[in-house]
């Protein structure tokens, strides 16, 4: 796993989950779509060098169904998904709290979860952030890619909008086949 020299967060929304299937909210399962598209971002993550060192899920089925087929995808092993029950219901300030608690020497962190919350969190950091002409920031299977400026040295509990630099929204759909 490369090391950088910087800290880097990943914020992965959940693939798109199959309403058709009669169950409550947390047991909502993948489609067919939302496994592909999880695992097209694994391997586009592969390609720019971005396996984190840290994979916190939601533990509602479609985001760690989201979280399996990305590890599957970077080939990373399924005990490396660490679970927050904190992230199923989140609004900004719990994934900014979760965050905090990570150990500092961890270099790159991705949490996978759940709209609104990673959007609020996204616009939190990234204030001036833009709004795709779809109004959609991060639809399903999204990924926010985010740095810090490289010239702070912070714990992951001082992230805020004068400290990152967003580098990075990936939508599945706009990956090559």
């Amino acid at each position: 796993m490369k090391k950088t020299t910087v800290k880097e967060l990943l914020l992965l929304r959940h693939g798109k989950s199959d309403w058709r299937v009669n169950v409550a909210d947390y047991y909502r399962p993948l489609k067919k779509r939302g496994h592909r598209n999880a695992k097209q971002m694994g391997k586009w993550l592969v390609k720019q060098e971005l396996i984190p060192d840290l994979l916190i899920s939601s533990p509602a089925l479609r985001a760690l169904d989201t979280a399996r087929n990305i590890c599957k995808a970077m080939q990373l092993p399924l005990d490396s998904i660490q679970i927050d029950k904190r992230i199923y219901g989140a609004d900004s300030s719990a994934l900014h709290q979760i965050l905090s608690e990570t150990p500092y020497p961890i270099q790159k962190i991705m949490l996978i979860g759940h709209n609104p919350a990673l959007e609020e969190f996204l616009i939190s950091l990234v204030p001036d952030i833009q709004i795709p002409p779809d109004g959609k920031l991060m639809p399903t299977a999204t990924l926010a890619y985010l740095q810090l400026n490289q010239k702070f040295d912070l714990k992951w509990g001082s992230l805020n909008k004068n400290n990152l630099i967003c580098y990075k929204l990936q939508r599945p759909k706009d990956l090559s086949q």
